[in-house]
């Protein structure tokens, strides 16, 4: 075996494979998407670059997650001649002060892309002497993601940009390449697979094996009663002409447009027709994913979203939809069926006997097993530690579910050290084991179900067949979207592969070099030019809010912005803007302008969700912003403020009126994070240009007196806000004397009328029913 000779590489530590220096050399040339089959050494390939432009300056490689930070630091520093100290992670972890002092003293940096798009828009980090970024798993760099603005900074700050985006799967259509190399400023695309002369000596044979079983006649049942409960849903669709009446189920894809279209209508002109369809549509939703688990996960995992739904019906923010399912006899039906039934869903008899063959031909051997639920994989992992000599281990993501904790990055890192060891020999799966991580070679990978992802299906398969030999068995349960799921996956490979080379030749036509033609044609921005717009002169476009105001002797507004919001992309947009951004930790507000304008922003999501969600003290948030600041503003950010949930369109309103009314503060409604940024600006301007007012961050969230507590517990109840429960506090003294006060007592005091006195009486002295 030959390794690479490199005065930076520690003798005998990387093996020399001739397709990655042909992908490392087209790398240095320009900056490039390399497009490698997981497990073929994406990270070599990387590393082979770095080396190379060492000299001219700091390294920079990004990975979404911690454990692929640590993974990657901890092989730059066994292959590579630097001390520890010139190696160095940045994570959200380590503190900004102490990250500024490690990033001056280091040569290379291994980050998650949150925390450097932190350091960026803070300054406390410059990028301009940065001589190299690549980009991992750069599929990611679409939209929002933090990728896209580091290489937006990057090409406009650094003396000489290059960088690298690696991944096994960039996406099956034009559009998302496009955009995957239009927003790292990618010049071309280098792609290997495992039919690529260079790449098959170094590719051992998968054996792909599609195992069928039967859905068991107890569930197809089962199946039949929820199909009636979705038809007559559908039915009732027709019925309000919301559909066309038809034959043929509805698909998903056309459930989402139809979703999208009454979100529409009911901006423009809502009516009852229209949010009965909404709520019938969410209803289809619901109980197709509920069909769709009795095929394909078994009645178990059916059972598990059942119980999840029911919940989400009983509480206090429970959907109509989920309530009206969980009234349905023949949903009711189902559930009692399933808790008592009593059959052993085949897929799960099929994973303990290739998991067990696979065992007793090979003790050592290493498995995972792939499914899309977390449900599932609890179930599997169960059933296979029943079985002597196999040691399973559940491997899920970080959110926690209801009844189902996550995995914290530590504990995912720990159970792969052990996988690798040992102490485990199977790794049940989520999604979450797709991706970068460095799960060693498997022999034998299962997928519980297709997926309909070329992206997914590739990460997967990309487990086994590293150095040796390996087998992938494909599970699927007859005639249901399992089937179905498989092919699409396959199609959408071969098409991402065709894609990727018809691209590849129009990337080399038109973007290399491009002239101003060119440009114009395809609008691509590339390394420091701006994009260019095309304007016609007959027709200008309409002069934005900005522009009226522009002047060359304008000052630069400073923004105190709360450490929270950086997680939108309003921070970004102001700094686009001009403004000078301040992170700082703020108890009140999220975005100071002057030393009396402070903003909260709010979308409407986070408006809505306190009236549905325990411990969302949205009265005392006000109530903080108001005293704290003279001219508090909230702005209410989207345009689904009365579609998002089913909350009465009068019991927002009641809100919004408290908003103003009560705590004076005004309302300011935008569309979009851009439109909430452009607003900002423009206030922050005005305030430190025109009246010379310079920011200043005061106000601190007060933990609540007494007084406080008592008048939250009146204003609580629906109705009454802060100001009548303080009037109602002074005039009965006690909380008590309130709850125990007839009618005309109520009535007696000022502002409060007879309908308020009745809800008061109501809520205070009716019987509880659990």
């Amino acid at each position: 075996m030959e390794y690479i000779v490199h005065p930076s590489v520690k003798p005998g530590t990387v093996e020399k494979r001739v397709y990655q220096l042909n992908l490392a050399a087209a790398a240095l040339k320009e900056s490039s998407l390399v497009v490698l089959p997981t497990g073929l050494g994406k990270t070599i390939v990387a590393l082979l670059v770095i080396v190379q432009r060492l000299s001219k300056g700091k390294i920079l490689m990004l990975s979404p997650t911690k454990p692929l930070v640590e993974q990657h630091a901890a092989f730059f520093k066994s292959v590579l001649k630097l001390s520890e100290e010139q190696i160095i992670t940045f994570t959200g972890s380590i503190p900004p002060a102490k990250r500024m002092e490690m990033w001056n003293g280091a040569k290379i940096i291994v980050a998650t892309p949150q925390v450097i798009e932190n350091d960026l828009l803070s300054r406390r980090i410059n990028i301009d002497d940065v001589a190299h970024i690549t980009f991992d798993e750069s599929h990611r760099a679409v939209g929002n993601y933090a990728y896209v603005y580091i290489a937006e900074r990057y090409f406009k700050e650094a003396a000489d940009p290059l960088v690298l985006g690696i991944t096994a799967s960039p996406g099956s259509t034009v559009e998302k390449i496009t955009d995957v190399c239009s927003n790292l400023n990618l010049t071309n695309i280098e792609l290997r697979d495992e039919y690529d002369g260079d790449i098959q000596p170094y590719v051992f044979e998968r054996e792909i094996q599609w195992k069928i079983v039967n859905i068991p006649v107890e569930l197809k049942g089962l199946n039949k009663l929820l199909t009636a409960v979705m038809d007559e849903k559908i039915k009732k669709l027709a019925e309000l002409g919301t559909i066309m009446p038809r034959q043929k189920r509805i698909t998903k894809t056309e459930l989402l447009e139809l979703q999208k279209r009454l979100q529409g209508q009911i901006r423009s002109f809502p009516n009852q027709q229209t949010y009965q369809s909404v709520s019938l549509v969410a209803e289809v939703f619901k109980i197709s994913h509920a069909i769709e688990l009795a095929e394909t996960q078994g009645p178990d995992a059916l059972l598990k979203y059942f119980k999840r739904l029911e919940h989400e019906a009983n509480s206090k923010g429970g959907s109509k939809a989920s309530k009206r399912l969980m009234e349905d006899v023949r949903v009711l039906k189902t559930i009692h069926e399933l808790e008592n039934i009593d059959i052993s869903y085949p897929k799960i008899k099929m994973v303990e006997e290739i998991v067990q063959e696979e065992l007793s031909r090979n003790p050592d051997s290493r498995i995972i097993v792939f499914t899309n639920y977390r449900d599932t994989s609890e179930l599997v992992t169960n059933a296979l530690n029943e079985i002597k000599g196999i040691k399973a281990v559940r491997f899920v993501g970080q959110a926690n579910k209801y009844r189902d904790n996550g995995l914290t990055q530590r504990q995912q890192v720990a159970i792969i050290k052990d996988f690798k060891k040992g102490e485990y020999n199977t790794l049940v799966a989520t999604s979450v084991a797709e991706e970068g991580l460095d799960i060693p070679a498997t022999d034998l990978v299962v997928f519980y179900e297709p997926v309909p992802s070329e992206i997914r299906s590739i990460q997967r398969k990309g487990r086994t067949g590293r150095k040796h030999e390996g087998r992938i068995t494909v599970l699927a349960a007859r005639g249901s979207r399992d089937e179905a799921y498989y092919w699409s996956s396959v199609h959408k490979e071969k098409q991402m592969r065709k894609m990727i080379e018809e691209f590849r030749c129009d990337l080399k036509n038109i973007s290399i070099n491009p002239s101003s033609q060119d440009l114009e044609a395809i609008t691509l921005q590339q390394n420091n030019s701006t994009a260019v717009n095309t304007v016609d002169m007959k027709n200008p476009p309409q002069r934005q809010l900005l522009d009226f105001t522009a002047s060359k002797d304008m000052i630069v507004p400073q923004i105190y912005i709360d450490q929270r919001e950086i997680r939108s992309t309003v921070a970004r947009e102001l700094e686009k803007l001009g403004a000078y951004i301040i992170l700082h930790t703020l108890e009140v507000g999220d975005y100071v302008l002057s030393d009396r304008v402070c903003v909260e922003r709010k979308t409407t999501a986070d408006l809505l969700s306190t009236f549905i969600e325990e411990g969302r003290d949205l009265f005392a948030q006000l109530g903080d912003l108001s005293r704290s600041y003279e001219r508090p503003i909230i702005i209410l950010e989207g345009s689904d403020l009365y579609t998002q949930r089913r909350i009465h369109p009068n019991a927002i309103r009641g809100i919004l009126a408290s908003i103003a009314v009560d705590f004076n503060i005004s309302i300011i409604p935008t569309d979009s994070e851009e439109e909430t940024a452009a607003i900002i600006y423009t206030i922050a301007r005005r305030e430190q240009e025109n009246k010379k007012r310079i920011p200043k961050v005061h106000g601190k969230k007060t933990s609540q007196t007494l007084k406080e507590q008592q008048e939250y517990v009146i204003a609580a109840i629906s109705n009454i806000g802060p100001v009548a429960a303080a009037k109602l506090l002074n005039h009965f003294k006690q909380i008590k004397a309130i709850t125990t006060a007839s009618e005309e007592e109520l009535i007696g005091v000022e502002g409060i009328g007879k309908k308020t006195a009745k809800r008061i009486i109501e809520t205070t002295q009716s019987q509880y029913k659990g």
